[in-house]
């Protein structure tokens, strides 16, 4: 017995993902299932998420048992629809079921004792900037790679026997081919493009907080570093200009990378000779900005005014300690003056 059952319901909870999602440019969108015999340390019999690039859009799991939405376009969306969340719930609770089956077949198949095993797929759909689409299944057993599907090329892979027999079940089922490449072909393209105009007012747009910094380096020369940070959507124009045109010379970027809120940080750095400073700009575009940044760097506020400030207010604290001591002191020989006049006055009158 092949998990087919199991591969083929699970297209129609890897469209609601895909079609939750707004794409642009290059994009990857994909779901992982995950099913474990023995559940420990919190993990559940069986998971499913969905993520568009690395943001996770929707979560579902055994402990739960219902879809959860993650975005706040998709909650939206689901508040829209309450039979939006109970219509996919209904589909991965049907799919938990068919992977606890592919556990029992799989480990009679490899004549496994009951101990720890694991189920995984993954379903993935690319669209190029050029528009060329590409995808990939992926099904893994107790962490080692077991069939593979490549849905441009529509090409199987075995990974050893056991894999090739149900593989050759498979080939042989032209209707699970034709599935996997409407679902490359119609199914990621036609989510893609489906109501595009609702699922972009609801995208979080986060602009971007740009920071220049200048650092020494070797040679004399120096180090201008553009830091841009708590963006989101991921994508984000960066580069410098020297003279308002673009400067690729001695520049170098790093990766943009998530932060934990689920913007995203990236910078750029750039090698200048420290008398040409003020001829660079580090030019940024990002939706979440109503026009392109173009920044400098800036010469710290100066320090002289804190200095002026400081030093006027230890003279003035000076001259009061100076002032207060001066009364104090007169204070002091007035009393004893008094106390010696007062001392003389009782004798007198004693006598």
């Amino acid at each position: 017995m092949a998990p087919v059952p199991c591969l083929l319901s699970l297209f129609a909870t890897s469209a609601f993902f895909l079609g939750s999602s707004l794409g642009s440019s290059s994009r990857s969108f994909w779901t992982m299932y995950t099913s474990v015999t023995k559940p420990s340390l919190g993990m559940p019999h069986f998971t499913a998420v969905a993520y568009v690039d690395d943001q996770l859009l929707a979560r579902y799991d055994s402990i739960t048992r219902k879809m959860l939405p993650q975005t706040p376009w998709m909650k939206k969306a689901a508040e829209e629809d309450p039979r939006y969340i109970d219509r996919y719930t209904q589909i991965l609770q049907h799919d938990e079921e068919n992977f606890r089956g592919d556990l029992v077949m799989l480990r009679k198949r490899y004549n496994q004792s009951e101990g720890f095993h694991t189920v995984q797929m993954m379903i993935e759909c690319k669209v190029r900037p050029d528009g060329r689409k590409g995808g990939c299944w992926q099904y893994g057993y107790d962490g080692r790679d077991f069939i593979s599907f490549d849905m441009e090329h529509l090409l199987w892979t075995a990974a050893d026997p056991q894999a090739q027999v149900i593989m050759r079940t498979w080939e042989t089922e032209t209707g699970l081919v034709l599935r996997l490449k409407s679902y490359l072909e119609e199914i990621c393209t036609e989510w893609f493009q489906k109501d595009s105009a609702y699922r972009e007012e609801g995208l979080r747009k986060e602009a971007p907080v740009v920071k220049v910094t200048k650092k020494g380096d070797y040679d004399g020369m120096e180090m201008l570093v553009c830091q841009a940070y708590g963006f989101y959507p991921r994508e984000i124009d960066a580069l410098w200009t020297k003279d308002r045109e673009v400067w690729v010379q001695d520049t170098f970027h790093r990766t943009v990378a998530p932060n934990s809120d689920g913007t995203y940080h990236a910078w750029l750095s750039i090698r200048i000779d420290p008398k040409d400073s003020d001829r660079y700009r580090c030019h940024i575009d990002h939706n979440g900005l109503q026009e392109p940044l173009d920044l400098a760097w800036e010469e710290p506020a100066s320090l002289i005014w804190p200095i002026i400030l400081g030093t006027t207010g230890a003279v003035f604290a000076a001259v009061v300690v100076v002032g207060a001591t001066v009364q104090i002191k007169k204070w002091r020989d007035g009393y004893r003056a008094a106390s010696a006049s007062d001392s003389g006055s009782d004798s007198t009158g004693k006598e």
